[in-house]
């Protein structure tokens, strides 16, 4: 009896034994499972904590359970002061209040969060949202764009949800910059034609609401822009521009639409508004021109009302329009004719063309041209010839007119340019225009090695033929900075040289002629 006790008890202990054996195998198991569930967790929480977008990740009880490096730098709270925190704490360093956030959303999919964002997608599970925050980087403000993904459990239930947060500040200030540059003019920094165009479809309506439109167009532009160049042109227009800008109200669209042209859109308003609007334009242009003496401002303006509520928009921009070309009209020969005066003015300021030189040339380009009995209305436009042929160097740069040594090719190609200068300017001024092939035509020589045309010999207008020998004349017999006047014998002498070459070998003989004509009656 006793010896089978004993024997049970060795089965039971060796039992024990197996049993305790399997136990800490299934332990080891166990630990090994929670190691590598340890050490997976620690690489998710390496993988969150090295990502370059700010982080966080809630627990199925809405708690914090990581907060990335990036997401200490966006907000300034570190980990420490953010692990376990619930109750909407996340938003604190966002919003500063605690409140729901995206991120809160995961947990219900049929809740709509768009009225919380400033914009708000769901692709799939996945929710997208972007928020302007102005407490966020110490009250600079920025706009965020957070990523949302719910996570879930092997039932497919939702336990947690991790968030990622970018800071979109640069990248909407640039939306914002490309905005602003596709609605407004790169020049004056008004609005430009688009947007002009969507504004009026928006204050037009179509038909019916009350409106009135302006349009301005700046008068002797291209005048400007052919003898100064285009940076002289762009200065005009910048004055005019913040002429225009400076009389309307804030709340009226005002655009450049073209090149020289602009024009305001006026919502709610009447005829006698826009009028004295236009008034404060014209006396804003009188009050610059009259403190402004180099060029003088002119702008052509016309504006119309929609009292009938069957005028379109269209349509009342096309009877402001036709009302400024007709002001345009009227006043295009004066405002050309101001123009090309300051032109000359400013010649003269600049010591190239001096008032005695254009007299001595008249004179003596008349007399010469008498001699050969040409009709009194060529010497009419002879003597505008003698005053305007070099007017185009208006447009030639003071370092290349003044220069005092010799010019480059690149230099002598920019003055030779001054000829067609000159030409666009009298063309386009009423009182030049019967001179103006001569202004083009006055640097070419008898023998075809003039300039800018290449012409020779009775190819070249008489009238600009007469001029070169009278021009070079006195030129050689006044005084320079860099050289003394020549004697009236030298500059004959000089004459006859050039005589076949540069000058009309039977013109120089007659003015010669002339010359001792009237040295001998003197």
């Amino acid at each position: 009896m006793f010896g089978g006790g004993f024997g049970q008890l060795i089965a039971i202990n060796e039992e024990l034994i197996a049993t305790e054996e399997e136990l800490r195998q299934q332990y080891d198991k166990l630990q090994k499972k929670e190691a590598a569930l340890a050490l997976a967790n620690q690489r998710l929480q390496d993988i969150i904590e090295f990502l370059p977008d700010a982080t966080f990740v809630i627990g199925p009880d809405k708690k914090i359970i990581a907060w990335n490096r990036a997401i200490e730098e966006m907000t300034g709270m570190p980990k420490e002061q953010m692990l376990g925190k619930g109750d909407y704490m996340y938003s604190l360093p966002f919003y500063g209040i605690p409140r729901p956030g995206l991120v809160d959303f995961a947990f219900n999919a049929e809740a709509d969060p768009s009225s919380f964002y400033d914009y708000f997608e769901k692709k799939g599970i996945t929710l997208h949202g972007q928020s302007y925050l102005p407490d966020l980087h110490g009250g600079k403000g920025a706009y965020i764009w957070g990523i949302v993904s719910p996570l879930f459990d092997k039932e497919k239930q939702v336990v947690g949800a991790i968030e990622t947060i970018r800071d979109i500040t640069e990248q909407k200030q640039l939306e914002e910059r490309l905005k602003h540059i596709s609605l407004h003019d790169s020049l004056t920094g008004l609005h430009n034609r688009a947007y002009f165009e969507e504004e009026m479809r928006r204050v037009g309506g179509g038909r019916g609401n009350t409106a009135g439109i302006i349009v301005c167009d700046v008068d002797g532009l291209k005048l400007v822009n052919d003898t100064l160049g285009h940076e002289a042109g762009d200065a005009l227009l910048l004055t005019v521009a913040n002429i225009i800008r400076s009389s309307f109200r804030e709340s009226d669209v005002v655009a450049r639409i073209g090149g020289d042209e602009f024009a305001a859109i006026i919502p709610d308003t009447k005829e006698s508004t826009l009028a004295e609007a236009c008034k404060r334009i014209k006396d804003a242009i009188a009050r610059h021109n009259a403190t402004n003496h180099e060029l003088p401002l002119s702008i052509s303006v016309g504006f119309a009302a929609r009292s009938d509520q069957s005028i379109s928009i269209n349509e009342l921009f096309k009877e402001a329009d036709n009302k400024m070309y007709r002001e345009k009209l009227h006043q295009a020969q004066s405002t050309r004719s101001a123009v090309v005066q300051t032109l000359m003015k400013m010649l003269q300021v600049r010591d190239f063309m001096t008032e005695e030189h254009a007299d001595r040339l008249q004179i003596l380009i008349v007399n010469l041209a008498s001699a050969i009995d040409l009709p009194e209305r060529s010497l009419t436009d002879l003597r505008l010839l003698a005053q305007f042929h070099d007017i185009g160097k208006i447009g030639v740069p003071d370092s290349i007119l003044f220069k005092p040594g010799p010019l480059n090719a690149e230099e002598t190609a920019e003055m030779r340019q001054h000829c067609v200068i000159g030409h666009r300017i009298a063309i386009l001024a009423p009182d030049l225009v019967p001179i103006a092939d001569w202004v083009l035509k006055h640097h070419e020589w008898w023998n075809g090695e003039g300039y800018p045309l290449g012409l020779k010999g009775e190819e070249i207008p008489l009238e600009c033929r007469i001029l070169a020998i009278v021009d070079a004349y006195d030129a050689i017999t006044s005084d320079r900075p860099y050289r003394k006047a020549l004697t009236q014998t030298a500059a004959i002498k000089e004459l006859r040289r050039c005589a076949g070459k540069q000058f009309d070998p039977q013109l120089v003989e007659k003015f010669i002629y002339l010359l001792k004509k009237q040295r001998l009656n003197a």
